[in-house]
């Protein structure tokens, strides 16, 4: 797998890409943002920027990381008449399982295929090649995209058919989503009982109640009045929605996932596009 097609290039997609290049491979981009595009290319030589689907051709995989379903069935919808035999998408993005599945029977009749593989951790993450992968598909198909996948994620697991990454994906970011509530909500009462926000969070992190808000966000980007961690609340919002609907589609109402959700989706309604996902801290106080 010499040539690798890559769509989407933002926080996430840009420094996956790069590790793909550093790592050797033959890449052709694509990105909604031409400046972005050209800026990547510019930085990366030997990488075409692709001028239509048609330039991923002769590609053997094509890595997509998007903003979400919607958009990942219309890139994938333009991708398959060119792709060639035995090609392989690899789809990174935060996307609805269902409609995962529905994309990779429209692949297969093409003589291609697709796995979908969110990952976890960030920017950081992305940056260092650590990233948490989850894969849903076809086990020939995660075996032989498994070398590309291990320069960018550290911890890669195959876990399940088709859309189980998916899946996966939007049933962590919901638990990590209420922990981030409970944690704010948390402090905020500790404030309010008159104790030092600080100590509650380092208490809570000596304690049972020890989180990933706890520990990677509260004093970080919350406490400080940062809310700079670089993913955003309209996301967060997306995927625990994802969940939410995934629960009642399974006969399991999970109603604790349809509030977070509802809580997630006012506040990113509240506090705009351009809110950072720990911006909550704020929502929860009703600032």
């Amino acid at each position: 797998m010499s040539r690798i097609g890559v769509v989407g290039l933002g926080m996430m997609g840009n420094p996956m890409a790069h590790l793909l290049h550093e790592a050797g491979y033959a890449l052709v981009v694509k990105d909604a943002d031409p400046q972005a595009e050209q800026r990547f290319v510019q930085a990366h030589p030997g990488t075409v920027s692709a001028s239509g689907p048609q330039s991923f051709a002769e590609c053997d995989v094509v890595m997509t990381m998007l903003p979400n379903s919607d958009i990942v069935d219309k890139v994938v919808n333009e991708l398959a008449p060119h792709l060639k035999r035995g090609a392989c998408i690899i789809e990174m993005s935060s996307a609805d399982p269902n409609r995962t599945r529905a994309l990779v029977g429209l692949l297969r009749e093409r003589g291609a295929g697709l796995i979908d593989a969110p990952v976890s951790g960030g920017v950081k993450k992305a940056v260092n090649g650590t990233l948490s992968i989850m894969v849903g598909g076809e086990p020939a198909d995660f075996e032989r995209c498994r070398p590309i996948l291990e320069k960018m994620g550290k911890d890669i697991t195959h876990v399940g058919p088709a859309g189980s990454g998916h899946a996966l994906k939007a049933l962590n970011n919901y638990v990590s989503a209420a922990a981030l509530i409970a944690t704010a909500e948390a402090v905020h009462a500790g404030a309010a009982f008159g104790i030092d926000p600080e100590t509650v969070v380092n208490v809570i992190n000596a304690s049972t109640g020890k989180n990933n808000t706890t520990e990677n966000k509260a004093h970080q980007y919350m406490l400080n009045g940062a809310f700079n961690s670089g993913f955003s609340l309209a996301l967060q919002a997306k995927d625990v929605g994802i969940a939410a609907k995934l629960g009642p589609s399974l006969g399991l109402p999970m109603d604790l996932a349809q509030k977070v959700s509802a809580m997630a989706n006012d506040a990113s309604a509240k506090l705009g596009k351009a809110a950072d996902h720990t911006e909550l801290y704020k929502y929860v106080a009703k600032e």
